[in-house]
């Protein structure tokens, strides 16, 4: 299979290229970026034969066979509408949209063209949420709570590689994305009550730094959310399952008791690379002619969610 991954050489769209690195029978044909001496000198690094500073010249190619869309946020809509009428199966990276308007149009053009489109939601896909999945799925497990901690310190718009941002970062539509996903997939329910707090917006970015959000399903498990980018200090996201049978505690692919012993999750996939797993189920879901487990249409709730969390704030 060949790839094009878009926004190649940003933090996220490096993450895919090393992880596509280690699937059999794929290989990365062509990658676009925004600045064209950039991304050239990019693929030549990478020896990957094609390179284009915009995402036609790469989706008018017969080399490229699918897309991975490791863009800016505010592009991700309009791109991987682009992808599926041009008859290339998308993954587009978290939040496939900043709107429920446009996240709704992705999914009705999915189905007008059936091209395959995939939501980059990796927690589900992470090893340490898997276990639990798995745990809940045999009726060993049932959520109680779940305490989630996303921080950063981003005062500036930089990247996750300390390098500036073209583009504005969001707390709500791209980070707490991830949560409330998350959470409405490994209880099965969509939440039945949802909210959300926010504090001052920076003066600059015109975005709310600090955030706060509660959820609940009509099972009675809760979550509740911090969110931040004032914090200094340790970043990420650490999530903590409150479970009838034990506390554990993720964080990114490992996982730990409420001890801090650590859980052994060999055998749980074939990677302990949550990236590299949803590349590899992207992959596989296109040469099966499947849906994928994160396929925008599966994901769409947690859009919904995040427009009601959005609506209450205001």
């Amino acid at each position: 299979m060949r790839i094009c991954v878009a926004g190649a050489y940003g933090a996220f769209g490096i993450k895919h290229l090393d992880a596509l690195a280690n699937i059999d029978e794929v290989e990365v044909t062509s990658v676009m970026g925004p600045k064209k001496d950039k991304i050239e000198a990019f693929a030549k690094e990478r020896g990957i034969g094609h390179a284009a500073d915009n995402l036609e010249d790469c989706l008018a190619r017969d080399d490229v066979d699918a897309v991975i869309l490791a863009t800016p946020t505010q592009l991700h809509a309009e791109q991987a509408i682009a992808c599926m009428k041009a008859g290339k199966p998308v993954l587009v990276e978290i939040p496939m949209a900043d709107s429920l308007e446009d996240s709704e149009e992705i999914c009705r053009v999915q189905k007008e063209t059936g091209v395959l489109a995939m939501a980059g939601q990796v927690r589900r896909f992470n090893p340490s949420h898997q276990w639990i999945h798995n745990k809940i799925k045999a009726g060993e497990l049932n959520i109680q709570q779940m305490d989630v901690q996303t921080y950063f310190f981003r005062r500036s718009n930089k990247n996750a590689k300390g390098e500036p941002r073209s583009w504005t970062d969001h707390l709500l539509w791209h980070h707490a994305c991830h949560t409330v996903d998350l959470f409405q997939y490994q209880t099965g329910e969509t939440a039945s009550e949802a909210f959300g707090l926010q504090g001052p917006k920076h003066p600059e970015l015109g975005i709310a730094m600090d955030m706060s959000i509660g959820m609940k399903v009509p099972s009675g498990a809760i979550c509740t959310l911090s969110l931040s980018f004032n914090n200094d200090g340790p970043f990420g996201t650490f999530f903590r399952y409150i479970c009838d049978n034990g506390t554990y505690i993720a964080r990114y692919d490992d996982l730990v008791d409420g001890n801090e012993n650590p859980v052994d999750l060999s055998g749980v996939a074939e990677s302990n690379n949550g990236i590299e797993l949803i590349d590899r189920e992207f992959v596989a879901a296109i040469k099966e002619g499947r849906e994928p487990n994160g396929s925008v249409h599966q994901t769409l709730e947690a859009m919904k969610t995040l427009d009601r969390i959005e609506k209450s704030m205001s």
